[in-house]
């Protein structure tokens, strides 16, 4: 892929727009997931398959079913948003078969697995919200919520974010690209990772070992990616420790940012933990890694 040359950012959304919700990845839990959806249907008017409470092993259906949901998602120039009931795994097994050349001007929602599709859509130059997923956005304080609300209706820029500690001092700018530390990894050598030259990078992840982020980190190290980006903004790194380890992932995390020597700030609330603020993937952002702000330089969306 080629790094885009223009950002296509969707149309802002009105309330009572009609919005996607779909289940690309893992199955979920349905009371969690009827909570987060009347945190959306409060604001917006969503649709959904019947099928979309299937289950099969470790995914919410087969193949068919989730790419053939989140194509008619994708192209449905009806609906001004895409929303997904949880991660999990799944959404890698659907690229091959999905039209994301053909998708209409659509913001797009969803974190954990989705950054699988996060990443491929950001090499096309789309704008697309890392943010909670519908299990997860019940979970949110009403802060959270109203940030996402703003973020997909208001071309402004959002509030900058704060993060709780500085590991490499620095202030860059460039596009915020990235999502899930292993999923990303796992897309490294298709032609699905987008150019990440210049780029602010997101980082985050739930439930991985401190040895095992050394071992997703040193592989993206390995891979030249912390060459090519400017900074990292790392977010929650939640369910990470490793019992009676005489060192934390905080501490693994710390050493692992000063080895790449670029500006980075840690403890974003964005990620696994409550709070997870949105953030628009492919929009340009200004890392002031010495203070730990990450400030907006523009919205997620058009007029």
């Amino acid at each position: 892929m080629k790094a885009p040359v223009r950002w296509l950012k969707p149309p802002l959304l009105r309330p009572r727009d009609t919005v996607h919700i779909v289940a690309p990845a893992g199955p979920f839990d349905p009371p969690t997931f009827e909570v987060g959806l009347g945190v959306i249907a409060q604001r917006y008017s969503p649709v959904f398959q019947p099928d979309l409470y299937e289950a099969w092993r470790y995914l919410a259906g087969p193949d068919s079913r989730r790419a053939a949901e989140l194509t008619r998602a994708l192209t449905d120039s009806n609906a001004r948003a895409i929303f997904c009931a949880r991660g999990g795994y799944g959404v890698m097994r659907l690229l091959p078969s999905l039209p994301l050349t053909d998708m209409v001007p659509t913001a797009f929602v969803g974190f954990s697995d989705l950054t699988a599709l996060h990443l491929p859509l950001q090499g096309l130059g789309r704008v697309t919200i890392h943010g909670p997923v519908v299990t997860h956005l019940g979970k949110q304080p009403p802060e959270v919520q109203e940030y996402l609300f703003r973020l997909l209706e208001s071309p402004e820029p959002p509030p900058a974010l704060e993060g709780k500690a500085s590991y490499v001092p620095g202030v860059v700018e460039g596009p915020l690209l990235g999502g899930n530390l292993s999923v990303l990894s796992r897309l490294l050598g298709t032609p699905y990772m987008p150019p990440l030259d210049g780029a602010i990078l997101l980082l985050e992840d739930v439930g991985e070992a401190p040895y095992r982020i050394d071992r997703i980190w040193t592989h993206l190290r390995l891979a030249g990616v912390f060459d090519k980006v400017r900074g990292l903004v790392l977010g929650d790194f939640t369910d990470c420790e490793q019992k009676n380890a005489p060192y934390s992932a905080e501490e693994v995390l710390r050493s692992l940012a000063e080895e790449t020597g670029l500006p980075c700030a840690a403890g974003f609330p964005i990620g696994h933990g409550i709070p997870n603020y949105p953030v628009a993937l492919g929009t340009q952002v200004r890392l002031d890694a010495g203070v730990a702000r990450l400030t907006f330089l523009e919205g997620a969306v058009q007029a």
